[in-house]
């Protein structure tokens, strides 16, 4: 086996003289790592040494090429996260229990894949603000999205669908397909390629375990359907693996997600709405909070029907979302200050 073939692009040869190997994470658990590498698959634990004591160290993730030093009969030990090409995380919250504080930080879901493949199903599942949420998160990656739309056949009028996604997904590939029927799948193939890792993202029960093992040919993933009277799913995917498919491509398949948070997202923000953003810097006053001020571009352009409404709040509530997780405390400041700003203005109306 070699590490190439886990889509590693880069010069092996710096690694000849140091004694280690590099690998690539397929799976993780607690405390222990499922790896890939050219000696073969194996174990490996973090070596405490390189990590604990380096306030600077990366720790490892599904899909993360790693620094090990290789045990033929044991575990190996990593010794250090490799640079990533791109990364995709997700907010998580721990508390102290002993002060009732309860504080979210980011957590790391998957590394060094090339496509995120958004999934929503075509039945109650199917939620634009949602959608706009994970498009921030993706672009936001280093990666390139695609919005693919599951269980076409439930529906009569799926390319509606995939040209109501089209207008908010700018720039942004979209696909009907159904694995039942087969229907769109040989428009998906041209993504899978050899050396390709792949993230599918979407709530329980959409079909991601169910596109996986179609891709596959075979079951190697547990399936679960939406339950239609609330279009919600069972959580059949309880860990982060990595699968390599017959051709070559490989995914990483994430536990279906009940929240996804904004962290530092300002880059995917700008691609998801471009639209948006194209007005921002151009209202009559420079601290314009887009309410009730003459001469708002924002306001202008909803009333003239060049933007949705709908759409600028989910921009906002994105944007102040990754504000909060970012920096609570001066973004709880900064929103009393509007308020106060608001407050003002409408008094001297």
């Amino acid at each position: 086996m070699r590490i190439k073939e886990y889509g590693f692009k880069g010069d092996l040869s710096k690694y000849e003289n140091s004694g280690k190997e590099v690998a690539r994470i397929i799976a993780t658990y607690r405390d222990k790592y499922e790896i890939v590498c050219n000696r073969g698959f194996g174990l490996a634990s973090i070596k405490r040494g390189c990590f604990y004591d380096n306030p600077n160290s990366v720790y490892p993730t599904t899909g993360d090429f790693v620094l090990i030093e290789w045990n033929e009969t044991g575990d190996s030990m990593i010794t250090e996260t490799l640079k990533r090409t791109s990364s995709f995380s997700r907010v998580a919250t721990s508390g102290d229990k002993n002060r009732e504080i309860h504080k979210q930080h980011e957590q790391l879901v998957a590394a060094n894949f090339d496509y995120i493949f958004i999934m929503q199903s075509l039945n109650n599942n199917f939620n634009l603000r949602r959608l706009e949420r994970y498009l921030t998160l993706s672009w936001e990656s280093g990666a390139i999205p695609v919005v693919i739309l599951t269980k076409s056949d439930l529906v009569e009028n799926a390319t509606e669908y995939v040209r109501e996604v089209e207008k908010i997904a700018i720039g942004v590939d979209v696909y009907a397909i159904s694995c039942k029927t087969r229907e769109g799948l040989e428009d998906i193939e041209k993504y899978f390629q050899k050396g390709n890792t792949f993230v599918f993202l979407g709530s329980s029960g959409v079909g991601k375990s169910t596109l996986v093992n179609t891709l596959y040919g075979k079951d190697v993933m547990k399936t679960s359907e939406i339950r239609e009277e609330d279009s919600r799913g069972r959580h059949t995917t309880t860990s982060r693996n990595l699968i390599m498919l017959p051709n070559g491509g490989m995914i990483i398949d994430t536990p279906g997600m009940r929240e996804l948070g904004m962290w530092d997202v300002s880059q995917g923000l700008d691609k998801t709405f471009g639209d948006v953003e194209q007005y921002l810097g151009k209202c009559k006053f420079t601290n314009c909070t887009h309410t009730n001020e003459p001469g708002c571009r924002i306001l202008e352009a909803i009333e003239a029907g060049e933007l949705s409404e709908e759409r600028f709040r989910s921009y906002i509530k994105l944007q102040n979302e990754a504000k909060y997780n970012n920096d609570s405390e001066s973004y709880l400041k900064e929103k009393r200050e509007k308020f106060k700003k608001i407050a003002k203005y409408n008094r001297g109306k």
